[in-house]
């Protein structure tokens, strides 16, 4: 493995302007990092990555690199760009076993996090880093949202997840208080209440997308969100119809075919998959099967009725009449993105969201009402995990600006 991360950091060509630092969300300092590797100082690489990025362990692993600093790299453009991916999740997840740092010096104010996923994790490590008392209120038993609930184990393990949590969560003393819905017995009025200075909300999108057609209540559907959940309470059965084609219906495609099943078709509206180029080779190759401007029209208790849809080259949808047609399935997983559930929202005076039900922030985080900030997927929609992040770094400087009484 290290001789293999070598072979990759000797083909960086340590560019004056990286291009694979632009593509980066987080702009990752990549030519730094694997200079310091290179120099034999695999620890202040670690240290550089961790202080860019507290979820950089994460975002080796699930980043979509060929969009980003790969798809960037001026040696793809003629052959195979620097697989910086490798290079990151060597130096971090070596590096991590080494961070040992306790709490920073209290200031003596404290912080409240509703939600545990990417922006709520990094949201809390950052005003840990300022010397908040940093609380985190999550709804489920363990850390992680989308992180841990939501992408499958093949794809993240959650011992990456226990290692945030160990690392940067209870070294540093933050509180984590597990099984606690904000919006029901405690509300956000609550947290002010009780002398947190700040709230941030960072609570993702867990409300599965309906197609809003017939059969689409029977017993033998489930929804993408909720499959990922816990994919072991399901039976599925060996013949399986996914509807949708994006990266959540490619875990739920892949976690299906190793839980069982046997056949499995995913579904899509238009002539190209939404998922990633990756994503969708790894699907192929582990036998997914693929339609394509195939419309649903009702989901029967033998499978699900699909219409032809014609797309022209400005990608304009028409269904073509009198081509219904049944495609059997012991099961059928809808996966058509999800939305956010406003409980927070309704309980709260103030708190206003937009017509998808998204929580309204500017650019830095701030909300409607003074003292709450988001960030996210509960601002932005279904967005990804370094996209939450790098939005987060933001956010947590304005909160501290805005506790310590430095806004403009």
């Amino acid at each position: 493995m290290a001789l293999h991360v070598m072979n990759e950091a000797n083909r960086c060509l340590g560019c004056k302007v990286p291009q694979c630092q632009k593509g980066c969300p987080i702009k990752t300092p990549i030519p730094e990092v694997i200079k310091l590797l290179k120099d034999n100082k695999l620890d202040e690489a670690g240290r550089m990555l961790f202080e860019n990025n507290p979820l950089t362990t994460v975002c080796s692993i699930v980043c979509n690199h060929e969009k980003q600093c790969e798809g960037h790299c001026v040696l793809g453009i003629k052959g195979a760009p620097v697989h910086f991916s490798t290079i990151e999740n060597y130096i971090s997840s070596t590096y991590a076993s080494k961070m040992v740092q306790g709490p920073h010096p209290s200031n003596g104010k404290k912080v409240a996090i509703v939600g545990s996923g990417p922006a709520g994790i990094t949201i809390a490590i950052l005003m840990a880093r300022y010397g908040y008392d940093v609380t985190i209120f999550e709804g489920r038993d363990q850390i992680g949202g989308v992180l841990r609930y939501g992408i499958p184990e093949f794809r993240l393990p959650k011992s990456v997840i226990d290692d945030i949590q160990y690392r940067h969560l209870e070294m540093k003393k933050i509180k984590i208080r597990p099984n606690t819905r904000i919006g029901h017995a405690i509300t956000v009025d609550d947290l002010f209440r009780d002398g947190y200075k700040a709230v941030f909300i960072g609570t993702g999108v867990w409300q599965p997308n309906a197609l809003h057609i017939k059969g689409e209540s029977f017993g033998h559907v489930h929804f993408g969100i909720d499959y990922l959940n816990n994919p072991d309470s399901y039976k599925l059965g060996e013949k399986v119809v996914v509807i949708g084609a994006g990266n959540a219906a490619m875990d739920v495609a892949r976690t299906a075919l190793r839980k069982g099943t046997r056949e499995l078709t995913c579904f899509s509206l238009t002539k190209k998959v939404a998922a990633s180029d990756y994503e969708f080779s790894y699907a192929k190759l582990e036998g997914v099967e693929f339609e394509y401007n195939k419309k649903p029209v009702e989901i029967t208790d033998d499978g699900v009725i699909f219409k032809d849809v014609l797309e022209d080259e400005n990608g304009n949808l028409t269904e073509v009449e009198g081509s219904e047609k049944l495609y059997p399935a012991n099961s059928v997983i809808i996966s058509i993105s999800q939305g956010p559930r406003n409980t927070i929202a309704a309980t709260t005076e103030g708190l206003d969201t937009n017509n998808r039900g998204l929580l309204i922030a500017d650019e830095t985080g701030k909300t409607t009402r003074p003292g709450i900030f988001a960030s996210g997927d509960a601002v932005n929609g279904a967005r990804t995990v370094v996209e939450a992040v790098a939005h987060s770094k933001v956010v947590a400087e304005e909160m501290h600006r805005y506790i310590q009484g430095l806004e403009d």
